[in-house]
């Protein structure tokens, strides 16, 4: 019997994206009677539900009512995916098109790895089918982030193996039930970013591993030069690396690297360099610092 996969596709507008996602996952090779799909709503002034439901009958859709950000709105998935008793759940962009066989190759690798409680696949750019943007990734805890392996490198086979590794992207993830159970569902006080990351370490800290499976492919559409320079997510980068840090109990070395080494430098360059000073970044992380040390999480509303 093949395990049970509920698939979670979240979306917040991007309906032209969404419904390419939906139609890449028709052709998946898994056995269609084994998995559901399911898409999460953000409130998406798009008209995302009606039309999902009018090309793709027989895919279920929450309308969440509101934009809960990723962490929240995947976390009602995931609540669906145990309340009716799925084995796995997959969290899956809506800003994604997959191989046909890549739930099969992901389901395989977990089955076939008892401890796995996590795996993901090799993500490439959408507009470069061949080079890579996450082939899974690690942390580094001397400056508290978290970088992912294989960014901007052509596909040569590098990564030909399963291999463990701290954490894949939320962007595409297949987790365990049990894992579920036993190390939680994401924070919501992260909103976006940094959830997957301390998520990973929860379920390290269960005592699971997490794999990076190479033969499981999907391609994301991410600008290639996409820049992470405007102030929401100077915002979130900040103050959910900080609460990062905080959540795993990190070291004060670590919290010195961050707040000094980093943050304050980047801070200052924001102002003292002449091409940086247009940049609206400096805004995002001098509010990110203020709420952080107030413990305000959740959705930026001043910049969304």
């Amino acid at each position: 019997m093949k395990p049970r996969v509920a698939l979670l596709v979240l979306c917040y507008n991007g309906i032209e994206d969404t419904l390419a996602c939906l139609a890449s996952l028709q052709h998946l090779t898994y056995p269609r009677e084994h998995y559901t799909i399911v898409v999460l709503d953000n409130a998406s002034q798009d008209g995302t539900p009606a039309r999902v439901q009018a090309a793709f009958p027989d895919v279920t859709v929450i309308e969440n009512g509101a934009n809960l950000g990723f962490a929240a709105g995947n976390n009602v998935g995931l609540r669906y995916a145990l309340d009716h008793g799925y084995d796995y759940a997959l969290l899956l962009n809506n800003d994604t098109e997959v191989a046909p066989d890549f739930l099969s190759i992901l389901v395989a690798a977990a089955e076939a790895s008892p401890r796995a409680g996590v795996v993901g696949p090799t993500i490439y750019y959408h507009a470069d089918p061949d080079l890579i943007w996450s082939a899974g990734g690690w942390i580094d805890w001397q400056r508290g982030v978290g970088l992912m392996d294989g960014t901007g490198e052509r596909d040569t086979g590098q990564y030909a193996r399963p291999r463990p590794v701290d954490f894949v992207t939320g962007c595409a993830l297949l987790v365990k039930r049990r894992v579920l159970e036993q190390a939680g569902l994401l924070d919501e006080r992260f909103f976006m970013y940094y959830e997957e990351t301390e998520w990973s370490v929860r379920v390290a800290r269960a005592g699971y591993g997490i794999l990076h499976v190479p033969a499981a492919q999907v391609w994301h559409k991410i600008p290639l030069d996409a820049r992470f320079d405007q102030e929401y997510l100077a915002y979130y980068m900040t103050r959910n690396r900080l609460l990062f840090l905080q959540a795993t109990g990190a070291r004060p070395d670590t919290w010195l690297h961050a707040l000094v080494l980093q943050d304050l430098r980047t801070y200052a360059s924001l102002w003292l360099r002449p091409k940086w000073r247009t940049r609206r970044g400096r805004i995002g992380m001098g509010m990110a610092w203020l709420d952080f040390w107030r413990g305000r999480f959740g959705r930026l509303e001043q910049a969304l």
